[in-house]
């Protein structure tokens, strides 16, 4: 039987505390909100208690920041798509952020099983002085205990209504872009890291952000596997690639850190949850 769960998110500026109301309908949770920054930025995790999708279920996301508001969210574990029988299975996240809005948005990866047919959404909509920092992670299988991805279709989706698109179609049937180093090159883990604006990022901002990872991503192991790029006015992308999720993990939450210090004046916060 299919499972649905949705998720409403609600992040609102009250006496100068973000606050987060939720609505959920299925087995789809956030736990307590922890402010381990203080009153202004409210860190929460997200929960699927069945710990996995199969044919036929679907994740719905709603998320609202609303003016002045920052929100963080993270997740304790892996999303898991598995053998799905043929029957499509979605995660889908949608979010609207107002004017000097923050979010980070922040989950842990997606792996796809074997004989998986899924799709992982992400759309966030952006007014003109909101800002978004967000990853996607995408794993191919299970390299480490013998269960690779060979057959079954997975869809990656990142989106900016207007301004940035990226959506890549994995087949593990289609072991030639899979293997080809014109492709993936045998890679089972891939991954982006984004800043985004509701408008143009100031030029010096940009150059700032660029050199900090770039600094950072040239004293990483995953130096010749990752780059960043402006690939538009309103968007910065780190993207990476590597044998296991582990490493791609541990270059993000450095760049992550780097970038909330140097385009946000922020420590590097880590929730609570990455370290348990």
């Amino acid at each position: 039987m299919a499972w649905r769960a949705d998720l409403k998110l609600d992040y609102t500026l009250e006496s100068q505390r973000t606050v987060v109301r939720y609505l959920h309908q299925g087995p789809l949770r956030i736990l307590q909100s922890l402010y381990p920054e203080g009153d202004q930025i409210c860190h929460n995790v997200l929960v699927h208690p069945p710990g996995g999708l199969v044919g036929g279920d679907t994740l719905d996301i709603q998320v609202t920041v609303a003016e002045g508001a920052h929100g963080l969210v993270s997740t304790p574990s892996a999303t898991r798509f598995y053998k799905s029988g043929g029957h499509p299975a979605l995660q889908q996240v949608v979010a609207h952020l107002a004017d000097n809005a923050k979010l980070e948005w922040l989950p842990l990866e997606a792996i796809a099983y074997n004989d998986c047919e899924a799709s992982n959404r992400a759309i966030f909509n952006l007014a003109p002085s909101a800002e978004l920092i967000t990853w996607d992670v995408t794993a191919l299988g299970l390299p480490s205990s013998d269960m690779a991805f060979t057959q079954g279709h997975f869809q990656q989706h990142i989106e900016i209504p207007g301004v940035w698109l990226e959506r890549g179609n994995i087949r593990g049937e289609d072991t030639r872009w899979l293997n080809s180093p014109l492709g993936l090159a045998g890679g089972k883990c891939l991954a982006s890291l984004v800043f985004a604006s509701g408008s143009a990022i100031d030029s010096d901002r940009t150059t700032q952000a660029l050199e900090a990872a770039r600094e950072v991503i040239e004293s990483h192991p995953l130096r010749l596997q990752a780059g960043i790029t402006c690939v538009h006015p309103q968007v910065i992308v780190l993207r990476v690639m590597s044998p296991l999720v582990e490493p791609t993990m541990d270059l993000l939450k450095k760049v992550w850190a780097v970038w909330r210090h140097t385009l946000w004046a922020l420590p590097s916060t880590p929730p609570r949850i990455w370290s348990v």
